[in-house]
């Protein structure tokens, strides 16, 4: 008589919730992004330049885009690499340099190694301090590892929002 076989340490039951949770939080953040992708950009109704002609002059202006900011589609990349939390920060402030004035709406920030997400998270804690009116409170993030990357290193992808009239 054969006896029936033991599932190893923690079961096969809990691995399943394991996994169902894990995709649960990665479609609410699909959710997230095509709910925000969704809305109209005001941007695209923006009025165009006016020619020097006499028929511009008589046409009456449209009024500046209102309503809420979308989100931009295409994201911004930068780097980060060290364990220093002043190291971090001045890195995050020299990398984002370049879109200075604008508005992070959401940031993905994928560390390297086993531990990743503590890493990314340490990352996401400090971007405010790098660039406090770039990352608000306001800003969304979420922690992800990489095991393709080095510990110690994230790579931050930042989602801006549009800004009307600029």
């Amino acid at each position: 008589m054969s006896r029936p076989r033991r599932r190893g340490r923690g079961g096969g039951r809990v691995a399943g919730v394991v996994l169902a949770g894990w995709l649960f939080a990665d479609l609410l953040l699909v959710l997230a992004l095509v709910s925000m992708a969704d809305r109209p950009d005001p941007l695209a109704a923006r009025d165009p330049k006016p020619s020097n002609s006499a028929d511009a002059s008589s046409k009456p202006k449209k009024p500046k885009p209102t309503g809420p900011r979308s989100v931009e589609r295409k994201p911004e990349e930068f780097e980060v690499k060290g364990t220093d939390k002043g190291a971090l920060a001045d890195q995050i402030g020299r990398s984002t340099q370049k879109w200075r004035g604008r508005t992070a709406a959401l940031v993905l920030t994928f560390g390297g190694g086993r531990e990743g997400t503590v890493y990314a998270h340490r990352v996401n804690s400090l971007l405010g301090k790098g660039r406090p009116e770039m990352f608000t409170k306001k800003t969304a993030t979420d922690d992800f590892h990489d095991l393709s990357t080095d510990v110690s290193t994230a790579l931050v992808r930042v989602y801006f929002f549009t800004e009307p009239g600029g």
